[in-house]
């Protein structure tokens, strides 16, 4: 696809991009640095469908936004080509292919996840999560922590949550509040960190390049903005209410489609930050399924494409079957769509503002301690199961830290190994 440097690329028809954002559904592997990546080389690199400078500019605008935010990349860029259609197009296609096949994974698990086979693989996966985990904690964290004042919010985040047992909204207002008061008394201390950092290569002419307009449709106005929320207001409340009335306003669903907007709202950090929240209101509260299989599902989760929150679909099936698995993944995804169709120019005209990032720097950083308190919970749950230390999934999770933090390995092809450890294990020990 790569074409010469000094000829601009022709346009791209909704045919053609409707085949590119399929295809990226179903290999998107690696998490959301993984995808980013995948959208850089094919479509900046080789495609060249946008430039370097315009790309790094629309990831830095999704960083802002809770939710994830390799999804709104794609939609963003869908969005900037070919309008809404375009936008809504490249979010179903990039998200469809992980919920079919995380769905299929769910019904599989609940019918034979008590096999020797299945729990062998789980259980050499479930280690590897462990890692996982802190490896995303790592990752968040030196991109977050820039100073000693979010370390200390960090900390303080990890102690709220795994010791003082506070709900996750609590604590993301409270590292709002930090930051809105550090933007005006320590905006040194709260610059904005997780900024992508890019070289601004130049490929060659792009399609939408650095010098291009930008397009009627992307540009702010009220009434577009109304507009559009409008239209969330039907997608959204229409849709919930329409589920309350036939199933009932206490009935699971209306809970589930209620829960995971809360949730979409809160995803800032990506899906390991909001995932003690999805525990404690799908595991403690609603008891839509028990601590085990929320380990489970996550270990499913990293085994498919596209983002890992789509572990909500997981959640719903446990509780309501294949419909609770489309609202969950309904709702939790939603929002994604209305913050970049209907907020882009408007955000990304503060981006810059210290006072206007500092509050989400703030839970940048709260959240790298909620994760790390998460992957003590799984550890707990994984290492301490039963009466004595399972000394064996201690190796396997050990071997997975080194796999990941000293060589860098690939997340499946990390997970492959683990399953595989399991699975000789298990029949050994069988």
């Amino acid at each position: 696809m790569s074409l010469a440097p000094d000829i601009r690329p022709a346009p791209v028809s909704l045919a053609d991009a409707f085949w590119y954002w399929l295809k990226l559904g179903f290999i998107s592997f690696g998490g959301p640095a993984g995808q980013i990546a995948l959208m850089h080389t094919e479509l900046v690199e080789k495609r060249r469908w946008i430039s370097e400078q315009r790309f790094l500019h629309a990831l830095n605008y999704c960083m802002l936004l809770p939710g994830p935010e390799a999804t709104q990349l794609a939609v963003y860029i869908g969005w900037l080509m070919h309008k809404a259609r375009g936008g809504i197009m490249a979010g179903v296609l990039f998200v469809l292919p992980s919920l079919l096949l995380l769905m299929l994974l769910s019904w599989i698990y609940l019918a034979y996840g008590s096999m020797p086979v299945v729990a062998g693989i789980l259980y050499g996966i479930k280690p590897a999560i462990v890692a996982i985990v802190l490896a995303a904690a790592w990752r968040i964290g030196t991109r977050s922590l820039k100073n000693r004042t979010l370390v200390g919010i960090a900390i303080a985040a990890f102690l709220a949550i795994a010791v003082f047992k506070l709900p996750f909204p609590l604590i993301v207002l409270a590292a709002a509040v930090i930051g809105a008061l550090g933007g005006r008394l320590l905006p040194a201390h709260f610059q904005v960190g997780g900024k992508h950092a890019g070289s601004h290569a130049s490929y060659g002419l792009a399609l939408i390049d650095d010098d291009t307009p930008t397009p009627e449709h992307a540009s702010f106005t009220w009434r577009r903005l109304a507009r559009v929320g409008a239209a969330w207001a039907v997608l959204g409340l229409g849709a919930w209410l329409l589920i309350a009335q036939q199933f009932g306003a206490a009935g699971t669903l209306a809970q589930m489609g209620w829960f995971f907007t809360k949730a979409a709202m809160m995803t800032f950090g990506g899906a390991y930050a909001v995932l003690p929240y999805v525990y404690q209101g799908g595991v403690e509260h609603y008891q839509w399924l028990t601590a085990a299989q929320m380990i489970d599902g996550l270990a499913l989760g990293e085994t498919t494409p596209g983002p890992l929150i789509m572990i909500v679909a997981f959640v719903g099936f446990m509780g309501a079957g294949t419909a609770g698995a489309l609202v969950a993944a309904y709702f939790t995804f939603l929002p994604s769509f209305i913050f970049i169709l209907a907020g882009g120019p408007l955000v990304e005209s503060t981006r810059d503002n210290v006072r206007m990032t500092a509050p989400l720097t703030a839970i940048s950083a709260a959240v790298v301690g909620v994760i790390v308190s998460l992957a003590v919970f799984f550890g707990k749950h994984v290492f301490l199961a039963g009466a004595q230390p399972d000394w064996v999934a201690i190796a396997i999770s050990a071997g997975a830290c080194v796999a990941l933090f000293r060589y860098q390995a690939g997340t499946i092809k990390l997970i492959a190994a683990c399953a595989l450890a399991g699975l000789v294990l298990s029949y050994w020990h069988g």
